[in-house]
């Protein structure tokens, strides 16, 4: 059960049976991480698919690189992460997801690879489907944003409006603006009652001065004043 499953040369059955073990194992990996880490969806179906795909590319690399493959491995991984364009993690896995079968093809295994290369596009298009990584207790978390003038006290004089209409409050960020007369401020909430939203941000406009205010969903990566 602990020893490796190849054998050489590389067969059918033998790889099919990885791609299946590391999918399964990043899908549960993910599944069992979605219940406390707060992320995107997207974040979790990356995660999901990047074992299998990781994995698909250093088989083929191994099989016929032998002490090279840790240098081609580590190409690989180079190449992805310096890219000119910053992306988001639904990009980089597309990029991961090609590579790989541009390698599988560049070994001459054009059926794996083109296998590779749709397989991960549906399992993709499979995984972002399931409900799996959307949790109801995080789901219910917002992101409010209020610009408040540079005398007001930000540290208690919502206290008792959160209070009232929140089950939850962290304060995530502080940002000062317009030469310092401002500030922005950006909190994790949780309602009592969602239908309750607007009353709270009235509440919230009478003590800012009218000033900007935003209710988002609460994205920990997404975060910016």
């Amino acid at each position: 059960m602990f020893d490796t499953i190849y054998s050489n040369p590389l067969t059918a059955a033998s790889f099919f049976i990885m791609l299946a073990i590391a999918l399964a194992s990043g899908l549960l990996y993910s599944f069992l991480l979605s219940f406390k880490a707060r992320s995107s969806k997207s974040f979790f179906v990356v995660l999901s698919l990047l074992p299998a795909i990781a994995g698909t590319a250093i088989t083929f690399m191994s099989e016929n690189l032998g002490l090279g493959a840790g240098v081609a491995i580590g190409g690989f991984f180079l190449a992805v992460r310096f890219r000119s364009a910053q992306g988001n993690a639904t990009e980089m896995i597309a990029i991961f997801a090609a590579m790989a079968s541009g390698i599988i093809f560049g070994q001459g295994y054009v059926a794996y690879g083109a296998i590779a290369l749709v397989g991960f596009a549906v399992f993709f298009f499979a995984f972002s489907y399931l409900p799996i990584f959307t949790h109801k207790n995080f789901t219910n978390e917002k992101l409010l944003k209020i610009t408040i003038p540079e005398s007001l006290d930000y540290s208690e004089v919502f206290d008792d409006t959160f209070a009232h209409y929140l089950s939850e409050v962290e304060l995530v960020g502080v940002k000062t603006t317009d030469m310092g007369s401002l500030f922005k401020l950006s909190y994790r909430v949780k309602m009592k009652q969602p239908k309750e939203e607007k009353e709270l941000l009235d509440e919230l406009r009478i003590r800012n001065g009218n000033l900007e205010i935003s209710l988002l969903p609460y994205v920990p990566n997404n975060v910016s004043l």
